[in-house]
């Protein structure tokens, strides 16, 4: 495998600095085949355990070590997807890919205030998407990583082969009928000032408890799907059509008046956090489609909100 300039990826190939220098690259890799910043970070600790785990002879011979992580790294990632759709059953309420904020907000949750090294954070950019991190957990795991690998990360098909475990014209199939999938279910987004307005004014009305302005800034197919990962207040099932969400957040905001909103970049676009006492308890990704939101994701599982936690 050749190395390869995906998000983070500094292109040093030189003694330990060059595998230290990986870590970023793997992250950015694992976090979009998972969605779980959480399970990535847990690969990239499995997949420096195997380089380590190495005779200093067998680690010289490897030629291209950022190639054998990466090889090493999807693999495992493979291996966490196909167990992940088994897990998911038993998973209390909806399952949303986990949010990240700005890297000028990232946190992690320490009272210190300090925050997390650079090599964690993700690189946002489309490909990360909630909109798009949704699509991609729709996918069969071997989908998901011929797609990412291929299409977002410029692997070869030969080099997805070696991963994936399937030849090259099968690991070509799988990339277009992933593409298909992302295609299909995908529509024209505002553009992202246009979106961040849209989400300002879903927030002004939220806090006005204002149903008509709600209603007039949600698609009337609209769904709402929201992630508690087993809190006893979270929903278990999408609200759908925007008068029923738009009740929803109004009466949200009654029942919970001491919530603070405010306007934050979630997965690289425009969103919402709520806070209690200046701490994140809920995170909102929007989809807006011709100046309506189309989906609300809300994420309130503590588990996926460590990066967004501040004290």
């Amino acid at each position: 495998m050749t190395d390869h300039a995906g998000p983070g990826h500094d292109g040093s190939d030189a003694g330990l600095s060059a595998i230290i220098s990986e870590r970023r690259q793997l992250i950015n890799l694992a976090y979009r085949l998972l969605g779980s910043l959480a399970e990535a970070e847990d690969v990239v600790q499995e997949t420096y355990a195997r380089w380590y785990a190495m005779s200093p002879q067998e680690r010289d011979a490897i030629v291209s070590p950022g190639a054998w992580l990466t090889k090493v790294a999807g693999r495992v990632c493979l291996n966490v997807l196909s167990s992940a759709r088994a897990r998911r059953e038993t998973y209390v309420g909806e399952w949303i890919p986990e949010p990240l904020p700005d890297p000028t907000e990232w946190t992690t949750g320490r009272p210190d205030g300090i925050g997390a090294d650079p090599a964690d954070r993700v690189t946002l950019d489309e490909s990360v998407s909630m909109a798009f991190l949704v699509v991609l957990d729709a996918m069969t795991p071997a989908e998901r990583v011929a797609f990412v690998l291929h299409d977002v990360f410029r692997y070869s098909f030969a080099e997805v082969a070696e991963i994936v475990g399937r030849t090259p014209a099968a690991c070509r199939q799988l990339a277009s009928s992933a593409r298909r999938r992302i295609r299909d279910s995908r529509a024209a987004a505002a553009p992202a000032s246009r979106q961040a307005g849209i989400v300002r004014d879903f927030k002004q009305a939220w806090e006005a408890q204002d149903i008509n302005a709600l209603i007039g800034l949600l698609d009337p197919g609209a769904t709402g799907i929201a992630d508690g990962g087993g809190l006893a207040s979270a929903l278990l099932r999408p609200i759908e059509g925007g008068e029923q969400i738009a009740r929803y957040f109004a009466g949200l905001a009654a029942r919970a008046p001491s919530l603070t909103l405010l306007e934050r970049t979630v997965n690289g676009q425009p969103g919402l956090i709520a806070q209690q006492d200046g701490v994140t308890v809920s995170v909102f990704a929007f989809e807006v489609v011709d100046d309506r939101i189309t989906r609300i994701w809300a994420v309130r599982n503590p588990d996926k909100l460590h990066p967004w936690t501040t004290g």
